[in-house]
C-alpha cells in the first residue's frame, strides 16, 4: 500500500515539474538518498543520478 501511494504522489510531483522534468526529478531523488553533499557536483555521484552534473546547471538555467 505505501508503496503504491508513493508511486502516486511521483506520477503526480513529475507533471508540475518544469522543463527538464528527467534531469529535475533525478535530481530530486539524489538530493533525497545522498547523505552528505557539499556542492551540486557531488549529486552527480549519486547511482540515481544517471546524467553528467552540468545538466543540474542547465535545468535550472532554462527556468530564467
Amino acid at each position: 500500500m505505501k508503496s503504491a501511494r508513493l508511486e502516486e504522489f511521483r506520477q503526480v510531483a513529475y507533471k508540475y515539474l518544469g522543463r527538464a522534468k528527467d534531469a529535475t526529478f533525478e535530481l530530486t531523488d539524489a538530493i533525497l538518498l545522498t547523505r552528505n553533499i557539499y556542492c551540486l557536483a557531488d549529486l552527480s555521484l549519486s547511482p540515481v543520478f544517471r546524467r553528467k552534473w552540468s545538466s543540474i546547471y542547465v535545468s535550472e538555467a532554462g527556468r530564467s
